[in-house]
């Protein structure tokens, strides 16, 4: 497909054009040439947009779709779209369907139903089998089939030794292990954060130290058997500075963090409103304003919109009874730059790709174009008539965001919100 991109602020500092505005001319899914004005006599395609800024495409490192078996909740190819309006080029998607991936064949499936398709699919494996966290999944296998990395989504690896091999075996071929951050013996029946609010609402909580005191564990592991582990969506203080220091003892540790635990608190919990039942579970101000230190210094090596779409029958419900999770990717980007300048906010959606072992197209001259375009000024109001997901569990409904993606051009397909 061939495009002219024109106007365009480029923001990719491997790029010697960042921070200049530029058009870019794309010609069969490759930048064939950027300059400060270019002509257009074989009358290709134009992309003209308001306060136009172009970076690499963003990458999220922790995305749920329903299929295989809770379709009714995200189907691939939907969920795929709702990344590319988002902004997203390359999304990891989680193990949480059924069946489980764990195998081999699961990750063909998944990689087939994405085939051809703008955003690339990167399949998470499943570290157990079904997820169960009693043996091992096919690891080896699932990685030589696409897997990038192995992780039972939001549910902990209460075996140590478990964890312990899972490290030793994947040094073998270089696999990425991913351990949730919660020790569910300190947490169990928790509904949301363990502090004054839960006491006043009288909902059993998650103490932040469950938190903590698994990820303390894991370190300890790590350092006994080297290996890679990533450690996903950390919420507390105190877990951002544990990261810190095993990172100074030079252990081989990266972490994210969820936009919902960025930028919200559980103070909005005083209605029992099920959209921001979540896990981790937001937290304190205290919290927010650690994590996001932590962002700025480093620390924390990524943000995901830890996407995960839940039908209305499991969530419009009892309080206690609805499920954890909500849908990110239409509201992440504008919900970062809120709290981040613009370049922090591309890092931050940019930083994991090597992480997982995907390659980063710097926006050069011969270079295959995976590009976001996006304004990041634009002020504006998250409603429901912005989520392209099938479900619409938004714990950021009715919140003032800023910036917003207009889509991608990548594996030589444009695609725009609201503008096919």
């Amino acid at each position: 497909m061939d495009i002219l991109i024109k106007a365009a602020t480029i923001l990719d500092p491997q790029s010697k054009h960042h921070t200049k505005k530029r058009d870019i001319l794309i010609e069969n899914g490759t930048i064939k040439k950027i300059a400060t004005t270019l002509k257009n006599p074989k009358k290709v395609k134009e992309i003209s947009l308001e306060n136009l800024y172009v970076s690499q495409g963003w990458f999220d490192s922790s995305v749920s779709f329903g299929e295989p078996g809770f379709e009714e909740r995200e189907t691939i190819q939907n969920g795929l779209q709702t990344a590319a309006e988002s902004g997203f080029t390359h999304v990891a998607v989680n193990a949480n369907t059924q069946p489980v991936t764990d195998s081999k064949s699961n990750i063909k499936f998944l990689k087939s139903q994405a085939h051809n398709n703008a955003v690339s699919l990167y399949p998470i494996g499943a570290l157990t089998v079904k997820s169960e966290s009693k043996d091992l999944a096919e690891l080896y296998d699932m990685q030589n089939e696409g897997a990038i990395s192995f992780y039972d989504y939001k549910k902990p690896i209460a075996n140590a030794n478990l964890l312990k091999i899972a490290l030793q075996y994947t040094q073998n071929f270089d696999g990425l292990v991913q351990s949730f951050p919660l020790d569910y013996s300190v947490a169990k029946n928790g509904m949301m954060n363990e502090g004054i609010n839960s006491t006043k609402l009288g909902l059993k909580g998650i103490p932040a130290f469950s938190e903590e005191l698994q990820i303390t564990r894991d370190l300890y592991i790590l350092e006994y058997t080297g290996g890679k582990l990533h450690i996903p969506t950390i919420s507390t203080k105190k877990s951002v500075q544990l990261i810190k220091e095993a990172k100074k003892q030079g252990l081989d540790v990266t972490c994210s963090v969820s936009i919902s635990n960025l930028l919200l608190t559980d103070n909005l919990l005083e209605e029992f409103d099920t959209q921001y039942k979540l896990l981790p579970p937001l937290r304190t101000k205290e919290d927010t304003k650690a994590l996001l230190k932590g962002l700025k210094d480093g620390v924390i090596d990524g943000v995901t919109s830890d996407h995960d779409p839940i039908d209305i029958e499991h969530k419009k419900t009892e309080y206690e009874h609805a499920y954890f999770g909500s849908i990110g990717l239409e509201s992440c980007f504008g919900a970062l730059r809120s709290l981040v300048d613009t370049e922090t906010a591309i890092k931050a959606l940019n930083q994991l790709k090597n992480r997982f072992g995907i390659v980063s197209e710097a926006i050069v001259e011969g270079n295959k174009a995976n590009i976001t375009f996006f304004d990041p000024d634009v002020s504006w109001k998250f409603s429901e008539a912005d989520i392209t997901s099938t479900s619409k569990n938004s714990a950021f409904l009715n919140q003032k965001l800023k910036g917003k993606a207009y889509g991608i051009f990548a594996n030589n397909k444009l695609v725009l919100k609201n503008n096919g």
